[in-house]
């Protein structure tokens, strides 16, 4: 099993699996498309391969996901995991990983979809939230669900306090999701 995480931010989800044993040596590269991204510098700690790019360069998606698909190919990738990327999967690359991207979600899906979940849920004034790993399809948080686990949410909670206990579930059953289904594959 060769991984490739994508993320566009901090990656503390790509920091958490390579904390772990059982995920570590399976990574094979993080894609970011933020040149900028604290998650590179996690990368270049851990030894791990990485490609950055900026959409701003290229024609269209179709032509940045193309380049991200060859270079998956010659790395012989069979496994894409999103922790943090900021993108939705255009059909260039579900074409050839359909069933094979999954994403780790800061909500209990369906329910808030999309950007800001964590804020969406405070100005709901719901009772609780969650996390949700699912499959990638062409939707937005629309895939399979694979796992979720519910996070109440605290009269005091303020979005940092209730992002830090959703981080908290994430870090915890990503990994342990991504494990299982590694055996199952």
């Amino acid at each position: 099993m060769k991984l490739a995480v994508f993320a566009s931010g901090t990656g503390s989800n790509f920091l958490a699996m390579l904390e772990d044993e059982g995920i570590k040596d399976k990574i094979e590269l993080l894609v970011s498309d933020k040149p900028d991204a604290k998650a590179i510098q996690t990368a270049k700690e851990y030894g791990i391969s990485f490609f950055s790019f900026d959409p701003k360069d290229y024609e269209n998606k179709a032509a940045y996901e193309r380049e991200i698909k060859d270079l998956l190919q010659d790395k012989a990738i069979n496994f894409i995991i999103l922790a943090g990327y900021m993108r939705l999967i255009g059909h260039t690359l579900l074409s050839v990983y359909e069933g094979k991207i999954i994403n780790v979600h800061p909500s209990d899906l369906p329910n808030f979809p999309g950007k800001d979940a964590i804020g969406q849920a405070l100005r709901a004034k719901v009772k609780e939230t969650g996390v949700t790993i699912h499959y990638v399809d062409a939707g937005m948080d629309t895939g399979p669900i694979i796992a979720q686990e519910k996070v109440a949410i605290q009269e005091e909670d303020s979005l940092e306090t209730l992002m830090a206990r959703i981080q908290d579930v994430e870090h915890r059953l990503y990994p342990k999701v991504i494990k299982q289904l590694m055996e199952d594959l």
